[in-house]
């Protein structure tokens, strides 16, 4: 936001630009919202245009209706819109109180489009909101539809409206292209894509889709496979590494070995659903076990109580969990017996 100012025995005009703002948002359709201002400071001439407001009278009013106008426009930045309530509190809000109302309660994380709130909604989920803020490097693990992708996004969504970062970066390891995706058609961005979709889902869930697009070509937001953070430096950037079960050992050091001084990032995965070739080994398990006694790094577990999609995705995941430990009980007895019968034959295990 940018202010200009002019002065004059008492009086002062200023003009505040908002570049980074919808106009509609603040000025309201057919400026219903700026007759909202003009209500709250009758003594003051307010005259808009575009992203512009140019305002004049005595340097007391102006200076108070500058700040009521700032903290309009830092929520807009931080929760995507704002209601008319909410402005109308904002306006009469008295002097020496710098917080920004919040409507939505204070565990919410992003207000996307159209007011859609997302927040934490599991105890584990939550965990993962408190871990971020107290380490640079968390590992949220759990199957799928536990929520843990969309609240990583969610948190990074945050910052960079905090301005805490100045970019976000989301990556995965582009598992079925085999991380070559010289030979496929198209751009990158249209190559992988299809890799990457449920990250552009959930980034079109908590911001306008127009601002998506602005930001992906601005490289505010950058969205591409693991292999091509190879040789970069990640810093003043919050960056999830989705589906880090299908990364082998080497590519998470090398992943991890990016990040920057000022950076932070959120590793998402489900040990249970690894889908490299079976001549690649996952390294989510052993980086997890190497790395979560040091300081600034926090691992969060999710289970299946932490599913927020179709009740039956939960009743799915205990169906295959039940499978799976049968089958591991079926591997076993199996195992016994052969160790048996060598044990009779005299031979060694």
């Amino acid at each position: 936001m940018a202010t200009e100012k002019k002065k004059n025995e008492g009086k002062s005009q200023i003009v505040i630009s908002f570049e980074d703002v919808d106009p509609i948002e603040v000025l309201g359709v057919h400026n219903t919202r700026l007759a909202l201002i003009q209500n709250a400071f009758p003594n003051i001439k307010i005259v808009s245009r575009g992203n512009k407001i140019k305002i004049s009278g005595s340097k007391e009013e102006v200076r108070k209706l500058r700040s009521r106008i700032e903290k309009i426009l830092d929520h807009i930045r931080r929760y995507g819109y704002i209601t008319d309530n909410v402005m109308r509190g904002l306006l009469s809000r008295s002097e020496g109180i710098e917080e920004i109302i919040n409507p939505y309660g204070e565990d919410v994380l992003v207000v996307g489009p159209g007011g859609h709130v997302v927040k934490p909604r599991t105890e584990n989920q939550r965990r993962i909101v408190e871990a971020v803020e107290d380490n640079d490097i968390v590992f949220a693990i759990g199957p799928a539809g536990t929520g843990k992708t969309y609240t990583a996004v969610a948190l990074a969504v945050r910052a960079l409206q905090n301005k805490q970062v100045k970019r976000i970066i989301l990556t995965r390891p582009a598992v079925e292209a085999g991380e070559s995706l010289g030979y496929l058609p198209g751009t990158l961005e249209e190559k992988v894509e299809p890799y990457l979709r449920p990250l552009y889902d959930a980034l079109f869930d908590m911001l306008p889709a127009e601002k998506v697009n602005v930001y992906i070509e601005q490289r505010v937001i950058e969205i591409a496979p693991l292999a091509y953070m190879r040789g970069r430096t990640l810093d003043k950037a919050f960056i999830i590494l989705d589906e880090a079960q299908n990364a082998t050992l080497p590519q998470l050091k090398m992943f991890l070995t990016r990040l920057g001084p000022e950076a932070k990032t959120i590793i998402t995965g489900d040990l249970t659903q690894v889908d490299l070739p079976q001549k690649h080994t996952s390294g989510l398990a052993t980086t997890i076990r190497i790395l979560k006694d040091i300081e600034g790094i926090d691992v969060v577990y999710l289970d299946r109580s932490d599913v927020i999609r179709h009740p039956l995705v939960g009743k799915i995941i205990r169906a295959f969990e039940s499978l799976e430990e049968q089958e591991k009980n079926v591997e076993n007895a199996q195992k016994h017996e052969k160790d048996k019968k060598r044990d009779e034959k005299g031979e060694p295990n």
